[in-house]
């Protein structure tokens, strides 16, 4: 019998006084073979007094992190499989032993999700040149407990360091001179009350960004006690401690690294491996990192990137200069409340890697489950590494109701490009002097579609039909013209519509084995079109089809996965799974109203993974060379959504 969570983090959760005999849970683990004291301590770069207090290091850490106690046992696989013992934050070897062999639990044997290029071994003792480094941690705290949290934290930094405090009301500082006051590790303390904006960073920022320049290194922390779903957990808040401030064999390695190399400018441990999958991503910040970009003057990022989630990191002052010399005020930040994604906060912790690398720094990381530190960005696609679908059809097909996605999902485009069909059309007017260039009618074009939407007052969507009746307008033709126009459109994009065969035969599979499938679009193509364009896909099992530009309603703005939950509600079914390629519309926002998604990578995104040069954006995005250059290469790449088939 599976044990509530409640029940499971009350009896299970070390230092609580259970009265668990660590030396004979030790002794057990280790005749079943499930506790290796010598891989562990070599593994994770730490020795210890005995196996006892080894084992009680694997426990504490294996709440919150993806280490494990030997080749034998594999953590992550434990949580992932037993969300309960995750959500119980409980030690899944600890778990196992005292109740999960009773209930019949199943563990899986170490197998790495991912093993990093490009490592950097330095030494797991602090050495001489790293203990000469003045070195800040400036902290925020917001919740009364982490006091006690990161003072206990820094009784294991390998040297001693200044704290530079931030606190949301005066009632917290007492407790916080008590607890850093005399602190051993503790130089010189800072206390400064702040008011409740700008989250971690207003306060860093506002408080310290001018002395924080005084020192060699600094790291920021904050108490943070939410994840990304909202549930009251504290994983990610230990994991980002654990692997910042607390395991002195990583913070000394980290020290080392800094002192060892001037290039290196930035710090943090790899996501926190219960975030989605998509969290390496702009998300809903694109438009915050644009303004980001243009005030530090960085490059342009698009897709995925490596950053630090959560807003927790180690840096040389010099490589944030730009942020650190700027005069900020508390006005400078977005009042309370902020949305759980898409805010300059949240784009601020995703530049800076860039402000880094402007100045000529590079990033490290540390990865928990090898104990390495690696300068290898590519941890950030590392959840879509494999060798194709069969790897996770058994978790695709437990669901009653299965819906995907149709561009990039399903179905490709040979060229990659949306607006190539615009382009090919635009070619044909002005080879009889309709317009004056092919990329003249896609802005006409495209210029129609955003006027109908702004009239709209951005709500709904709109139908092709109706987009080519204004362009009709533009060029001066009749509403016949005009529809004979968009026909071509579609019969020129239908021409170059590709099945992704994999995710085709995933369908039919699903289909002919009796899952209730649905197929959802944002596209202001009509049901008959995006029809077709399934048929000539391949696709050969009923379905339901729900299209934006008809349901009046949108994946990108949540309104079509509102309709989606009440459909589901109403039908009654409870197992239901979104599969698709965009982040915001197909994974964060139904994600959002606890929806179930399985995001995969759209061809741009693998393109990039694989580390291919960065095109087919901006202006080449229409420049017919460049297409017939790399997009065919592009969708043939990302015809199979995963890395490594």
């Amino acid at each position: 019998m599976i044990k509530s969570i409640k029940s499971l983090s009350t009896r299970l959760k070390p230092g609580a006084g259970q009265g668990i005999n660590y030396e004979q849970l030790t002794e057990e683990a280790v005749s079943l073979g499930l506790f290796n004291p010598s891989w562990y301590q070599e593994h994770y770069g730490r020795a210890f007094p005995s196996n006892v207090d080894a084992f009680k290091d694997y426990v504490r850490k294996s709440r919150f992190a993806p280490v494990n106690p030997s080749p034998a046992f594999d953590n992550e696989t434990y949580h992932r499989t037993y969300m309960d013992v995750f959500h119980g934050q409980v030690s899944p070897l600890l778990h196992y032993l005292m109740h999960g062999r009773q209930e019949g639990r199943r563990y899986a044997p170490y197998a790495p999700r991912w093993m990093p290029r490009n490592v950097l071994t330095p030494e797991r003792e602090v050495s001489a040149e790293a203990q000469e480094l003045k070195v800040a941690a400036c902290l925020h705290i917001f919740y009364d407990d982490f006091i006690d949290r990161f003072a206990q934290a820094l009784s294991s930094f390998p040297i001693e360091l200044d704290v530079l405090l931030t606190l949301a009301n005066d009632s917290l500082v007492k407790h916080a001179q008590q607890a850093f006051g005399k602190h051993p590790k503790v130089k010189n303390l800072e206390i400064r009350v702040v008011p409740n904006r700008g989250r971690n960073f207003g306060p860093m920022l506002v408080e310290y960004a001018e002395k924080l320049q005084e020192y060699d290194l600094f790291c920021h922390l904050h108490s943070k006690k939410s994840l990304y779903s909202g549930k009251e957990q504290t994983q990610w808040a230990d994991y980002l401690t654990e692997y910042i401030l607390r395991d002195p064999a990583v913070t000394s390695g980290i020290l080392n690294c800094f002192a060892e190399d001037s290039e290196l400018g930035v710090y943090y441990p790899t996501t926190f491996w219960m975030m989605p999958t998509w969290v390496n991503h702009l998300t809903m910040n694109a438009p915050f990192m644009r303004a980001w970009e243009k005030e530090f003057d960085l490059p342009k990022t698009n897709g995925f990137l490596s950053y630090p989630a959560g807003g927790m990191f180690w840096a040389r002052p010099q490589a944030l200069k730009d942020l650190l010399s700027k005069q900020w005020t508390y006005e400078d930040f977005p009042e309370e409340p902020l949305p759980n994604d898409g805010s300059m906060l949240h784009a601020l912790e995703r530049v800076l890697g860039k402000a880094a690398q402007k100045n000529g720094y590079g990033e490290f990381f540390y990865y928990p489950p090898t104990g390495q530190f690696t300068r290898d960005y590519s941890y950030t696609f590392s959840s879509y590494q494999g060798s194709g679908l069969d790897q996770h059809l058994p978790a695709i097909q437990a669901h009653e109701c299965i819906s995907f996605d149709v561009f990039d999902t399903l179905v490709r485009r040979e060229y990659t490009v949306p607006d190539y069909a615009k382009l090919k059309l635009g070619q044909q007017l002005a080879s009889n002097g309709q317009v004056g260039s092919a990329q003249e009618f896609v802005e006409i074009r495209n210029r129609a579609e955003l006027a109908l939407r702004k009239k709209a007052d951005f709500s709904g969507d709109v139908n092709i039909k109706d987009v080519y009746k204004e362009v009709g307008k533009a060029l001066g033709i009749s509403d016949p013209e005009a529809t004979d126009l968009m026909q071509e459109e579609f019969e020129l994009d239908l021409k170059m519509i590709r099945a992704k065969d994999e995710m085709v035969e995933l369908f039919n599979h699903l289909g002919s084995i009796g899952h209730k499938l649905w197929v959802i679009s944002d596209t202001y193509y009509t049901r008959g079109q995006v029809g077709l364009m399934l048929k000539k896909a391949g696709i050969s099992v009923p379905y339901r089809l729900l299209v934006s530009s008809e349901e009046q309603k949108r994946k990108d703005n949540g309104t079509m996965w509102q309709m989606v939950k009440e459909d589901l509600t109403n039908e009654g079914i409870q197992r239901y799974l979104h599969i698709g390629d965009n982040v915001v519309a197909d994974a964060q926002l139904p994600g959002d109203l606890g929806l179930a998604t399985f995001h995969i990578l759209h061809p741009m995104d693998k393109w990039q993974a694989l580390g291919f040069p960065d095109v087919l954006q901006d202006d080449d995005a229409l420049d017919e060379y460049q297409i017939l250059k790399w997009g065919k290469l592009i969708s043939q790449v990302g015809r199979n959504p995963f890395i490594g088939e």
